[in-house]
């Protein structure tokens, strides 16, 4: 009999830039709804996606409502894990300091490492 109360954990991959279509958005909640149902949720961000985590972006500036700033709700779900990878940083020509606070900047293959040490993986 399998136990019931176990907690999978759970990744969701963000590959699209924000603003381009409502992937970013739609994540973002999926790791709200997961966290709310205390559901072990990382987020990692690769390819396009690493906009996401810019600092003080406004899309505002674009007429569009701005979901970026929910970002700053993730401890309250218990969402602390956010994984950004760093060749995708680079190659986008960013830099670390660029970035959110509270993202952990990896390496490709720590990154990959994290990644498949969860359950279950979404992408968006």
């Amino acid at each position: 009999m399998s136990d019931l109360t176990s907690t999978k954990t759970i990744a969701i991959i963000n590959s699209q830039a924000p603003f381009a279509s409502a992937a970013g958005k739609e994540a973002l909640d999926a790791a709200l709804i997961f966290g709310s149902f205390e559901q072990a949720t990382s987020l990692f961000f690769i390819a396009d996606g690493v906009y996401q985590v810019i600092k003080a972006q406004d899309g505002a500036l674009l007429e569009l409502k701005d979901y970026l700033k929910t970002f700053s709700a993730l401890p309250f779900y218990d969402i602390e894990n956010i994984y950004v990878c760093q060749q995708s940083v680079i190659a986008r020509g960013l830099t670390a300091d660029s970035l959110l606070d509270n993202v952990q900047l990896l390496s490709s293959n720590d990154f990959s490492q994290r990644l498949h040490a969860h359950n279950v993986i979404y992408r968006f």
